[in-house]
């Protein structure tokens, strides 16, 4: 019985497989796609993404590498995109020089497909370490450094928080520095002795306006009693957005100086006195509240619905 039993649910078995291989070679193959969701039956096969080979990569890398104007940038991002967990070691030295490559884009993509690799960019004398002492070596031309800080944000490593913060606050060229400013706050970290903080007195507004971006966004940023003084900055750009960084960060000790800043006579940008307006909503001093009330008067319209906005909260 057991035997006859077998034989019938094995020719059952059998029947059935057949069956399933009869009606999937008879369907349209384009809408067979195993583990999709039903709801994308329709989709055609060329939707799909397929997997870069570590061929495809290399062809292409080498010949974007070689000749520039060869490849498609986008044609790059997608394959290193496709490519993310293959392995490729000879793929390693081309994808490495699109590190300095002139697309953002594709530096960007380039330090984020090497910082997955397993071999060949974390050992000594590999791509990481060649990338560490190109941001500080002053006989490299200051778009190579520049872009090497940027790599080594992208590289999300703790190796590289020294060297770019050593470019910051020494590097003659604001091109580096503001590469710098970026790459410490890529790398979540204000510096070993607080080089971000201090970017906020450099001579370059961009790299100014890098460093106080990074106020809000590191984790641990222990330069707050320098935020205030920014609002007396040459530039309007760094005293607006630093008075929205101190509303961001609702500095008590700021409310003050942002009171001082909220009319006409004291400060001519409307842009300006509308984010300290702004700014005393957030903290919501009461003492803030006379200055805000009077800003209603305020000619500039902008200057006005702040106002309005920052009173609900005194």
């Amino acid at each position: 019985m057991n035997r006859n039993f077998s034989r019938f649910l094995s020719s059952s078995i059998a029947v059935s497989i057949a069956a399933l291989v009869s009606i999937s070679s008879a369907a349209d193959p384009d809408n067979t796609h195993a583990g999709r969701s039903s709801s994308y039956t329709n989709l055609t096969n060329e939707s799909l993404e397929a997997v870069s080979t570590p061929d495809a990569i290399l062809t292409m890398s080498k010949s974007l590498v070689e000749f520039p104007n060869s490849v498609a940038p986008t044609a790059m991002w997608t394959m290193l995109e496709h490519g993310e967990r293959v392995e490729c070691l000879d793929c390693i030295p081309y994808v490495s020089k699109l590190l300095y490559a002139s697309s953002p884009k594709t530096r960007e993509i380039s330090a984020w497909w090497l910082r997955r690799r397993i071999f060949g960019v974390f050992g000594p004398g590999e791509v990481y370490q060649q990338t560490l002492n190109a941001v500080t070596d002053q006989s490299q031309s200051e778009a190579t450094r520049a872009f090497a800080a940027a790599a080594l944000g992208e590289f999300l490593d703790g190796g590289g928080i020294v060297p770019v913060a050593t470019a910051l606050s020494k590097d003659s060229s604001p091109m580096v520095r503001l590469a710098a400013a970026n790459a410490l706050v890529r790398l979540n970290n204000q510096g070993p002795n607080q080089e971000l903080a201090a970017a906020l007195t450099d001579g370059d507004e961009q790299v100014r306006l890098a460093a106080l971006n990074g106020a809000t966004r590191v984790n641990v940023f222990t330069g707050v009693d320098k935020l205030a003084g920014m609002i007396s900055d040459p530039s309007a750009a760094m005293r607006r957005r630093a008075a929205e960084t101190l509303g961001t960060m609702k500095l008590a000790d700021a409310v003050v100086g942002l009171i001082a800043i909220t009319t006409a006579q004291a400060e001519p940008d409307a842009g300006v006195r509308a984010a300290a307006v702004w700014a005393l909503g957030q903290i919501a001093d009461p003492q803030a509240r006379d200055a805000v009330s009077a800003a209603l008067n305020d000619t500039d319209s902008g200057v006005r619905d702040a106002a309005r906005i920052s009173l609900f909260r005194l």
